[in-house]
């Protein structure tokens, strides 16, 4: 669960992805009242500025490929996108969701309601960065687990030993050169493997 702070808007770099008419001017305000870094973009263009945090988007069907490209582009992790929309269709749900935005604004654009999507939608974004950091780690984990199984089978055939003593047997390997037993581990394989292919080609 994250905490996030008003102040941490502030520190924000937030892109305005619409045209500068009622709407676009009434999003600048109300961002400028909160205190962001505001930048406005139209139309699309081929990237993010460097640095972008936060996207707010007018949703539109011309200009849907052009935005959508502009989105994929950005190098660094993906920014927190807001769309904004004037109306509910199936069309418009689809680009909304493929858009992958973590809030969404009716127009007009009103003064009440910015703020608490932009909390909202922010605090969500670092929610899903930290589950995915998590789902990372645990996936190297169950990698890292089976290629430490991997290695433990390789050595109890060539030494005929237990798998408690070809794990102490790997662990002291990893000690020795200074690597973690994952580390090692691999390295057995690999070796295995190697030795197996030339096995093969005599």
């Amino acid at each position: 669960m994250t905490t996030f702070r008003l102040k941490d808007l502030r520190d924000l770099s937030v892109i305005v992805v619409h045209p500068l008419d009622q709407d676009g001017k009434a999003l600048l305000d109300q961002l400028n009242r909160i205190g962001c870094r505001t930048e406005l973009v139209w139309p699309p263009t081929k990237a993010l500025p460097p640095g972008t945090d936060i996207v707010i988007a007018g949703v539109f069907f011309e200009w849907q490929n052009e935005l959508k490209a502009m989105l994929k582009k950005t190098k660094a992790s993906s920014p927190t996108v807001l769309a904004i929309v004037n109306y509910e269709n199936p069309a418009m749900l689809q680009n909304v969701l493929e858009l992958g935005a973590f809030a969404v604004i009716s127009k007009p654009i009103r003064e009440f309601g910015m703020l608490i999507n932009l909390v909202v939608a922010r605090s969500k974004w670092e929610e899903s960065i930290q589950l995915a950091e998590k789902s990372v780690r645990l996936q190297k984990k169950i990698v890292a687990q089976k290629n430490i199984a991997s290695a433990k089978e390789i050595i109890m055939e060539l030494q005929s030993i237990s798998e408690s003593e070809a794990y102490r047997v790997l662990r002291s390997k990893a000690m020795a050169k200074r690597v973690s037993i994952e580390e090692m581990a691999v390295a057995v394989i690999n070796a295995n493997d190697l030795l197996s292919k030339g096995i093969d080609r005599v």
